[in-house]
């Protein structure tokens, strides 16, 4: 296996598809890093020269992958719902934010935007409270 920047690509797997295992790599990117660094498409991780990981790795490292990609997408999340715009609101309700329809199929939504595994943590912890209760904890002195 062959570790580049954290991430391990099989050896059997060839240039192209073994490059979409980063985080922010589909297939047309990893086409163009193939076509950019003169890599054939037929080859094979094990296949690449010491000179060709090592441009794909300067490549690689100017590029906003994996986990500066990750903080960059949750840090225009929390922009959204700070500012209050109606992506914030959407995304703080658990809601799809790109217009897709709510009436049927909003569970993958739910579950990227957190309500589903928040339920399921509330449910499997706490006991439900009275709306009396709930009223009496949040105004207490």
């Amino acid at each position: 296996m062959l570790h580049l920047l954290g991430v391990n690509l099989p050896d059997r797997k060839i240039v192209g598809t073994a490059l979409q295992y980063f985080y922010g790599i589909g297939e047309p990117t990893a086409m163009k890093l193939c076509d950019q660094l003169k890599i054939p498409k037929t080859i094979r991780v094990a296949e690449l020269t010491e000179a060709q990981v090592n441009d794909l790795t300067n490549t690689l490292s100017t590029m906003t992958i994996e986990s500066d990609l990750k903080r960059q997408v949750r840090e225009h999340v929390m922009h959204h719902r700070n500012i209050g715009d109606y992506i914030g609101r959407r995304h703080a309700m658990s809601l799809p934010v790109r217009g897709q329809r709510t009436r049927n199929n909003a569970k993958t939504s739910k579950k990227l935007n957190g309500r589903w595994v928040q339920r399921r943590g509330f449910t499997a912890w706490t006991q439900p409270q009275s709306p009396l209760q709930r009223f009496l904890d949040q105004h207490s002195l």
